[in-house]
């Protein structure tokens, strides 16, 4: 069923495959990963409530249609949840970058050899350039809301966002989507963060032809 045309404030995400330039080295495996990513968004579109999207090549940009804006935010939330976890497990990982703002979809008519469904909105843009040229840059996995424009009425201290967090003072709000409960950030995050300098330390080795 087509996206019915949409034009207001809401929530979107911009959904990224991480790697994709290096998985397509190897067709095979490119096209698989763009198999699940397609399938598993399709699941989780198909079950939820008021979340819709649509994705091309690599990435997916959801939006939210209905409700206020705290069941809007939680709504997209677990719809981006279930999406990581269908890739993960397939050994893909997302980068996911969040706005608030307004977004506009028209759909727009056919004919033979061409499609015109534009989208614009400063929520999509925002999302976006966050993506692709934020700073910091996402890294693999992640998934992170921006804060600037976030609306005053969502109460972050509820539990359902228990497993929002910002980093170092920064403009982001990071959602954990793979965990289960607030105390397992921490022990996550040193984990996480000692994987990049072990991946640091391998390439001063190799530089110095160190076995």
């Amino acid at each position: 069923m087509p996206i019915q045309n949409f034009n207001n404030e809401t929530f979107v995400a911009f959904i990224d495959i991480s790697g994709f330039k290096e998985l397509m080295k190897d067709t095979e495996n490119g096209l698989a990963a763009l198999k699940r990513l397609y399938q598993s968004g399709y699941d989780a579109l198909l079950n939820s409530d008021g979340v819709e999207g649509f994705f091309v090549s690599d990435c997916g940009i959801l939006f939210v249609r209905n409700g206020n804006n705290t069941e809007k935010l939680k709504k997209i939330l677990s719809v981006i949840k279930i999406i990581n976890c269908k890739m993960l497990e397939k050994n893909y990982m997302l980068t996911t970058s969040i706005s608030f703002g307004h977004f506009h979809y028209q759909n727009k008519l056919e004919f033979d050899g061409i499609e015109k469904n534009p989208i614009y909105g400063n929520a999509y843009v925002k999302s976006f350039l966050d993506n692709e040229t934020g700073i910091p840059k996402i890294q693999p996995g992640q998934c992170r809301i921006i804060t600037k424009d976030l609306p005053e009425e969502i109460d972050l201290d509820d539990i359902a966002f228990n497993l929002l967090k910002r980093k170092n003072n920064g403009n982001h709000l990071y959602y954990y989507w793979n965990l289960n409960q607030e105390n397992q950030i921490s022990n996550f995050e040193k984990q996480y963060n000692d994987t990049y300098k072990s991946k640091y330390s391998g390439m001063l080795q190799a530089l110095k032809n160190e076995e």
